[in-house]
C-alpha cells in the first residue's frame, strides 16, 4: 500500500468563467492524481469534494492538502489531510 501527501495548487482551475471554478477544480484534482499516481481507478472522498464546494461554485480554495493511498489493485483513494 502506497501513501503520499500532496499540496495541490488549484489556481489553474480559476481560468475561465467564475461560475465553473469549483467544477474545474475537481477536474484538475482528478488530472493531477492521474499524472502522479497513474491509477486504474480513482476515488475522491466526500470530505475532499465538500471542502472544494463549501464556499460555493465561484470560490474554491487556492490550495488543497490531500492524502492519497494506492492499494495493490490500482485503486487510489484521495482523502483530506486533517
Amino acid at each position: 500500500m502506497d501513501e503520499r501527501v500532496y499540496t495541490i495548487p488549484l489556481s489553474k482551475a480559476r481560468k475561465g468563467p467564475r461560475t465553473k471554478w469549483a467544477k474545474k477544480a475537481i477536474r484538475y484534482l482528478r488530472e493531477y492524481m492521474q499524472r502522479h499516481f497513474k491509477p486504474e481507478y480513482l476515488v475522491i472522498s466526500q470530505e475532499v469534494n465538500e471542502k472544494i464546494w463549501e464556499r460555493g461554485i465561484q470560490k474554491p480554495p487556492r490550495k488543497l492538502k490531500v492524502r492519497a493511498t494506492k492499494n495493490s489493485d490500482g485503486l487510489v483513494v484521495v482523502y483530506l489531510v486533517k
